[in-house]
């Protein structure tokens, strides 16, 4: 059987979440999947845990920048990420990498994050920021240091949606892909894959909305730019769906495709891994592409050994 890398599924380890709670006592309510104690538990994680597949982890969208003051906030990063990082180191049986944690109300920490705590420790393959922090687009200016200095140490970045409060009518159906695909747009119009061309971001579910409005993609925005939404990397988030897949790897290539499943969320207990894996087996891809999407490119993307 197929080994598998999926390269972005998620943690809420007990520590943080603690200290989450303290700052939102209600984060439950507003966030009920992070019920689920496989994201907690690493016993519970490994009785369930899907076969011949070893993950990269990262937190849920639980965020101090949310909640507290800048110091404050990076101070509960750098223990998420020390909390991370262990939990990686003491369970290689399960993970293959983590990736970090960073507070953009503190915009110099997180570089400290991208240019210091990655480079130093191997288990630790990248970031994750959100389609919004702070209530502003994740390609606000005040966030642009944090991109710059992931291109320069090429630290990738993973891109996960988070709802824009904004809006009255926000769900977790079509609001999240509506945010990634806005978000996408938003970074390739502020020239960043140019400006930085060592950048690499991986996006959630699949790339959201682009490949099935490549053509209007191609034909509204000027040339260059409907080139750069083809330098994303995207996952296969989709809960199955083989079609919707086929799309995603004709639209982005098999080289920029990486097997993600968002697991332990989507179904109950451990998430969505062997649904997605027979949709991604059912595909019109010859096995080495899907080689390619089921662990090659997350080996070549982000250095790990074979």
């Amino acid at each position: 059987m197929t080994m598998k890398i999926d390269a972005f599924s998620h943690v809420l380890l007990p520590e943080f979440y603690k200290e989450m709670l303290k700052l939102d006592g209600h984060l439950v309510q507003k966030m009920p999947f992070i019920q689920n104690p496989v994201l907690t538990d690493m016993k519970i994680r490994r009785e369930n845990m899907p076969a011949n597949t070893k993950q990269i982890i990262s937190y849920v969208n639980a965020n101090p920048e949310d909640y507290v003051e800048d110091e404050t906030a990076a101070l509960l990063v750098t223990k998420a990420n020390d909390e991370l990082l262990v939990t990686v180191q003491e369970n290689p049986d399960l993970f293959v990498g983590g990736v970090a944690m960073v507070a953009m109300n503190h915009v110099p920490e997180a570089v400290r994050v991208i240019e210091e705590f990655v480079p130093a420790h191997p288990e630790i393959l990248g970031i994750q920021v959100f389609t919004r922090h702070l209530g502003k687009s994740l390609a606000d200016e005040t966030f642009k240091p944090v991109f710059e200095a992931a291109a320069r140490a090429e630290v990738p970045l993973w891109l996960h949606p988070v709802f824009d409060e904004r809006k009255p009518d926000n769900n977790i159906i079509f609001s999240w892909e509506y945010e990634l695909t806005q978000a996408m747009l938003e970074i390739v119009q502020a020239g960043y894959f140019k400006e930085f061309p060592n950048l690499k971001i991986l996006v959630h579910h699949a790339g959201a909305m682009v490949p099935y409005f490549a053509g209007r993609i191609e034909r509204i925005l000027p040339e260059d730019q409907a080139n750069d939404f083809k330098k994303f990397y995207v996952d296969t988030a989709l809960l199955g769906n083989t079609k919707a897949l086929e799309l995603c790897v004709d639209y982005y290539g098999s080289d920029h495709v990486l097997f993600g499943t968002d697991a332990p969320l989507g179904i109950l207990p451990a998430g969505a891994t062997e649904v997605i894996t027979d949709a991604i087996e059912a595909m019109d891809l010859s096995e080495k592409d899907k080689t390619k999407i089921f662990s090659g490119n997350a080996k070549r993307l982000y250095g790990l050994e074979s």
